[in-house]
């Protein structure tokens, strides 16, 4: 059998961990970024607002925004 060169590569970018700072400068660990995404894009998709997940505060803005996009990218 021959082995698969990049498998090791792929399977490290599936269990990529995102850890997102909150308000109080505390470290979530984001267990289903497509969800949290989606939530933050369908509920807090334009304007500032402040988004409470699992007792962790973040303010959502454009910036928060976008920089969850680019999370998506990588």
């Amino acid at each position: 059998m021959e082995k698969v060169p990049d498998l090791d590569t792929f399977l490290k970018k599936m269990n990529k961990e995102i850890i997102l700072k909150d308000l109080n400068n505390r470290n979530y660990h984001v267990k289903d970024f497509k969800r949290f995404k989606k939530h933050i894009l369908e509920f807090h998709g334009c304007g500032s607002s402040i988004h409470e997940e699992n007792g962790f505060f973040f303010r959502v803005d454009q910036k928060f925004r976008e920089n969850l996009l680019k999370i998506q990218e990588s």
